[in-house]
């Protein structure tokens, strides 16, 4: 679930896993791709494909016509199947996709690297068909600024008098979203100086709705495992992971299994076979994603390496952490973060969604919580507060601490306990200005941006699954820096 300008999730499944990029054989297939002189690819067209299609582990998947595209849809995620001729269509990741006729020639099921999956019916929610086709904003609209909602939940809401922006830069900003030089934006949330001061929605999203949050799931994890400590529930992060789990025997035996901590697993450094970027290491998450019990199977990996020396990012490392934690409160993780992390932030158990399940019958949504943004808004305001929240301390000084000390290294970024260390450079009249951030991340756009240097917490949330192409960067880098810049701290 990864999406930090880094190599895109491997996926376990083909269509929803993988689709978020069209690959170079696009490109290369531009000349037998008759779309737009046939029309094949015009919606009316496409409309034949829409349905509901059986699909992995007895669960479901939606196609939907665009205007030119048919997007695969899972759990309101949406990943674009490029045309290539009639009843063919291509994934993200090279696979071409046929789909099948009934005798009376209607569409009745596609194959998938030689599985079928049936149409289980026509009729697609027409609410979820207007989320995937909705534009930016309706048609012809002009972007009016307006200061956020009060809606009494916490956060102290401002607007743009007290000089944080110029009103210029957040009209541009916006209606760079709206025009698509950001595509695929949801919400772009600024809290600074202490005050939420823009706040906006695009594509059919809104404040009430919960939007999945991919690997920054790892960062929620996180604040748990740090909880569990503050409670006495957990000695600290020198916990011996194997004492704290329930089984007996891993396979590939190694003394080394007997010396991973908590720590290592919060810091990517657990030196076990599991790397999600690697497609050949024996835990991608594509592969444990498919086993019956996830934290067994990365605990069953081969040692590579010593623990506590080496950066791999491996999303059963958070999984794992997970488990140590419902272990030790003896609740399912869901509800000890409902209890002690969301209660406090005012965030009501029916305003998300988490689904926490560590099994083949989650792989499609990824055992990820859904947040509404302002609730992810709080959790950033969390952090740079030092864990207190309106004088309750929530999470201790201590533990934001570590979670935001530069403790490994995965890749070429710095990385805390399941946070990120990022820098960006901004662009300025001057030239660029680097930027340092602490970062919670994940595939799509979704992100909680901790700028303390401008007194500023960015939440943006977004649809742009598995592609290298985020456009979160660039709206940071060009926008939303560069117009904080403009009013520095006094």
């Amino acid at each position: 679930m990864t999406q930090l300008g880094i190599p895109r999730k491997s996926g376990v499944l083909a269509i929803a896993g993988l689709i978020g990029v069209v690959s170079a054989t696009t490109a290369q297939s531009t000349a037998e791709n008759p779309t737009s002189d046939h029309g094949w690819a015009r919606r009316d067209s496409l409309l034949e494909y829409q349905g509901i299609y059986a699909y992995h582990n007895s669960s479901s998947i939606a196609l939907v016509a665009g205007d030119t595209v048919l997007f695969a849809v899972l759990d309101e995620a949406k990943y674009p199947l490029r045309r290539l001729g009639r009843d063919r269509f291509l994934n993200g990741a090279g696979d071409t996709i046929p789909f099948r006729r009934d005798s009376n020639g209607v569409v009745s099921g596609f194959v998938e690297r030689t599985i079928y999956f049936p149409r289980r019916s026509a009729v697609v929610d027409p609410q979820l068909v207007a989320l995937v086709t909705a534009l930016p904003r309706g048609e012809g609209m002009r972007y009016l600024y307006m200061a956020p909602r009060d809606l009494r939940d916490g956060l102290t809401i401002g607007d743009l008098s007290d000089g944080s922006f110029d009103r210029s830069d957040v009209d541009r900003l916006v209606n760079r979203v709206v025009d698509g030089t950001y595509p695929d934006v949801h919400s772009v949330l600024v809290y600074r100086r202490g005050k939420l001061v823009l706040e906006e929605y695009f594509y059919g999203y809104g404040q009430a709705q919960p939007h999945q949050l991919r690997s920054l799931t790892k960062s929620v994890v996180s604040a748990l495992a740090g909880i569990a400590i503050d409670r006495g529930l957990l000695a600290g992060e020198q916990e011996l992971v194997t004492r704290r789990l329930p089984y007996t025997q891993y396979a590939n035996p190694d003394p080394r299994k007997a010396r991973l901590t908590l720590r290592d697993l919060l810091t990517m450094q657990s030196g076990l076979a599991c790397d999600d970027w690697d497609s050949n290491s024996a835990g991608n998450e594509s592969r444990m994603y498919g086993s019956e019990d996830w934290v067994k199977f990365i605990l069953d990996l081969p040692m590579v390496e010593q623990p506590g020396t080496t950066g791999h990012y491996c999303s059963g490392n958070s999984f794992t952490t997970g488990r140590i934690v419902e272990r030790a409160t003896g609740m399912p993780l869901p509800v000890f973060a409902q209890q002690e992390l969301f209660n406090p932030l005012g965030i009501r158990a029916a305003d998300l969604k988490w689904d926490y399940r560590l099994t083949s019958a989650n792989a499609a949504s990824f055992a990820q919580i859904h947040l509404r943004p302002r609730d992810m808004l709080k959790l950033g305001v969390l952090y740079q507060q030092q864990g207190n929240w309106h004088g309750r301390q929530v999470i201790s000084r201590e533990w934001i601490a570590k979670s935001l000390a530069p403790s490994s290294t995965v890749g070429d970024q710095r990385y805390g306990y399941l946070w990120w260390h990022q820098w960006l450079r901004a662009a300025t009249p001057a030239g660029g200005q680097r930027v340092d951030m602490v970062v919670a991340a994940g595939n799509g756009g979704q992100k909680i941006y901790l700028v303390p240097s401008l007194d500023m917490v960015v939440v943006l949330t977004g649809g742009s699954y598995n592609s290298d192409r985020s456009p979160a960067t660039a709206l940071m880098v060009n926008e939303i820096l560069p117009a904080a810049l403009k009013k520095p701290i006094n």
